[in-house]
């Protein structure tokens, strides 16, 4: 590791940025150092925006790499270099606002049905009934879920930048953890983790997770794009939808400023009304056929 890298690092830690953000800085600074064929602290302002917009122009690299770029600059600039005039930062791309495409509850039920592997549907599951991030689901241990019932939430450690937080645990989703942590002896594994390899005992990789998905949406004859993080798009309009207000949802989700939130607002259906009996947070419960559990939510 060159001395560079390392204060860049060190710098990174000391700030509390989470370690999936200080690996994506040190990898968009190694690409834009390979690019020019020298070190990223020897480039001004004018050489960055340049290569930000050869990835755009050139490579067709998404807003939210280019943007990785700038931002892991203005860090190095800032608090590596010591540099903290405003010529030497480089800019930040407006990143275009698409909505997502949202899937509807028998949609929903379709995928977790379609999905084959029972470890990747059981997270799948957890994903839309408690609205997590991909990473945070991946990394729920045992002990996170706390099934007193004056409790009855997910603790999230270290979410995105950082936060810890708690959130849904569901009636539904706790007797489906429940079976799975049975079925697969989920106390036994390395470090308690929820999900990994049946075989192997490895933690599950984010790859794989997405893979599973597609082949799922394969299966189940959806067409509609995304990936894994549509279902926390679903799972906060869903909760919207059935009368849970805006502040208990940005609360839920992990969101920093209510804004975030509010985006949902314009994904709601006026055609759906949530019966008076259903619990508005036991999302997975909504599923489930008049007579009872369907294959997509019943413990397997």
């Amino acid at each position: 590791m060159t001395p560079l890298r390392q204060q860049m690092v060190d710098a990174m830690q000391v700030r509390g940025l989470a370690v999936r953000t200080q690996q994506t800085y040190v990898d968009a600074l190694a690409r834009m150092a390979k690019y020019y064929g020298r070190s990223p602290a020897q480039l001004d302002a004018a050489q960055i925006e340049a290569y930000m917009l050869h990835l755009s122009k050139d490579l067709r690299r998404s807003f939210s790499t280019i943007n990785q770029v700038s931002s892991a600059s203005r860090f190095l600039f800032r608090h590596v270099l010591g540099r903290e005039d405003r010529g030497m930062q480089p800019p930040v791309a407006r990143t275009p606002q698409r909505q997502p495409e949202l899937l509807g509850r028998e949609q929903i039920a379709q995928l977790l049905g379609a999905c084959r592997r029972p470890m990747s549907r059981m997270l799948l599951q957890v994903l839309y009934a408690s609205g997590l991030r991909l990473s945070e689901a991946l990394a729920l241990r045992v002990c996170d879920v706390d099934s007193a019932a004056d409790r009855m939430c997910l603790r999230i450690v270290q979410g995105k930048a950082g936060v810890d937080r708690y959130t849904l645990l569901s009636p539904t989703l706790l007797g489906l953890l429940r079976a799975h942590c049975r079925r697969y002896q989920c106390h036994r594994s390395e470090a308690g983790r929820l999900f990994f390899n049946p075989s192997t005992g490895a933690a599950l990789s984010a790859t794989s997770v997405q893979r599973h998905y597609g082949a799922a949406k394969q299966a189940a004859g959806i067409t509609k794009g995304g990936c894994t993080h549509t279902l926390r798009h679903c799972c906060a309009t869903h909760l919207l939808e059935a009368g849970v207000d805006l502040h208990t949802i940005c609360t839920l989700l992990g969101h920093k400023h209510i804004q975030t939130t509010q985006r949902y607002l314009h994904l709601i259906s006026p055609q759906f009304r949530a019966p008076p009996q259903d619990d508005p947070l036991d999302l997975l419960a909504a599923l489930l056929a008049p007579a009872g559990a369907s294959s997509a939510t019943r413990p397997h």
